[in-house]
């Protein structure tokens, strides 16, 4: 039997995701009330600036006075799509004092005060759901925290941007250096004005964190991910990975230690085999890997943001939170128990890819590998070109430290025939 009384739900932010909840909320509202077993009523839109147009939304609806919508008392659920740390905190905040669970898709928020914000909706008794905040559309979150909870995830391994994707998918298939990839990518929407939080990798290394966190039991944050981005990938690095029948991609890694005591999680560009599934991930898309000791290898796949695919997630949480009001209940919260330290970079052990500037002559190959065995970094292949006295050596080396690998390039810099440092890259996905 249905429940009459109508769920109250408030929407903070009216952009391209918050627009397209606004108008699937409105056009789909009997087929959400029959899943959820009580009518959905959007009862107010906060915006920055009104005035605007916004087809398709209800213009009665909205409001600049975000604080008052929240604090109204009888709002059942607060759905975030503002962004930012504040005043996104602050509202969500009040929202649990005012009883009302939250869906958000604050990754940026998330991976800095989860924990926090996560305490807060458990001492209020409400929920607390963000799948939008990962990976658009794919359903990603809720498998780690529900369906894989009886297993044991040991890495989670993936594509979680996909502006980053699409400028190095245009490297790879058109030659196209870095900046007019991410010319074409501006001009067809996938990057902003600033493309900053994308191509120096703050975007992933948030997702990552809250993968992290879910996957492992444990309290990662966006400061505990290292973190590189593509700017300094080039036409070079990109035709290089081709030769070795690779593909460079920017990938987030998060592992648990093979003793189980700590974790890591990094962000970075690699080369990673043609033969690999995430090589095939292209355009805008995103990719997850997530490897468990029971169920082996998963992976997820699909659009990773937009304003369709993003209220898609968005609406799947709203359903879930809905549900649990109907029924009197909560979902799982926050599933921190293990309190593992998340390991720096310079102990993270991989497999790199050194091209370098050399003089070409007799005894510089030694050399080199000399200084690459005197730090303990093996090396897997060599491949060099002379030219004109000058050459290019490109190493490949066994798994090694970043540590061990940081202190081989110091010491190759300061050889005589080493004229310059070309590329340092991580090959991962052996």
């Amino acid at each position: 039997m249905m429940r009459t009384r109508p769920l109250k739900v408030a929407l903070l932010g009216c952009g391209v995701v918050g627009s397209e909840v606004a108008r699937i909320m409105t056009t789909d509202a009997a087929d959400l009330a029959a899943r959820i077993g009580a009518p959905v009523e959007l009862a107010g839109i906060a915006v920055r600036r009104a005035g605007r147009a916004r087809p398709g939304v209800p213009e009665h609806l909205l409001t600049t006075d975000a604080e008052a919508l929240v604090g109204r008392g009888d709002i059942d659920v607060v759905i975030e799509v503002v962004g930012g740390i504040e005043p996104s905190k602050h509202l969500i905040l009040k929202a649990f004092e005012q009883g009302a669970s939250v869906v958000s898709a604050n990754k940026a928020l998330l991976a800095r005060d989860g924990a926090e914000l996560h305490r807060a909706a458990a001492d209020a008794g409400v929920d607390l759901y963000y799948e939008a905040a990962v990976a658009g559309a794919i359903p990603l979150i809720r498998p780690l925290r529900e369906s894989l909870a009886g297993d044991r995830v040991n890495r989670v391994l993936g594509i979680v941007n996909g502006t980053t994707n699409f400028i190095l998918d245009k490297m790879d298939s058109t030659g196209a250096g870095y900046s007019e990839a991410l010319e074409e990518a501006t001009a067809l929407g996938y990057a902003e004005a600033d493309p900053t939080a994308d191509v120096e990798g703050f975007d992933a290394a948030a997702k990552a964190a809250i993968l992290a966190g879910i996957a492992f039991h444990t309290k990662v944050t966006a400061a505990d991910v290292y973190r590189e981005g593509l700017t300094e990938v080039t036409a070079a690095d990109i035709a290089s990975a081709k030769e070795m029948g690779c593909v460079v991609k920017l990938l987030a890694i998060c592992e648990r230690s093979a003793d189980g005591e700590s974790v890591t999680a990094r962000v970075h560009p690699a080369m990673i085999p043609l033969s690999h599934p995430l090589a095939s991930v292209r355009e805008a898309y995103n990719a997850v890997f997530v490897e468990a000791q029971a169920a082996g290898r998963l992976m997820f796949y699909g659009p990773g943001a937009g304003g369709a695919p993003t209220a898609s997630a968005v609406l799947g949480d709203l359903v879930a939170v809905c549900r649990n009001k109907v029924a009197g209940s909560t979902g799982p919260g926050d599933s921190v128990y293990t309190r593992l330290p998340a390991k720096p970079m310079d102990e993270v052990v991989t497999r790199y890819h050194v091209s370098l500037d050399v003089d070409d002559r007799a005894g510089v190959l030694a050399q080199v590998a000399s200084t690459f065995a005197e730090h303990g970094v093996s090396i897997d292949t060599v491949r060099q070109q002379g030219r004109d006295g000058d050459a290019s050596l490109v190493v490949v080396t066994h798994r090694a430290t970043d540590a061990a690998l940081s202190a081989t390039v110091d010491k190759l810099r300061a050889l005589d025939s080493v004229r310059g440092v070309a590329s340092i890259m991580r090959v991962e996905g052996e």
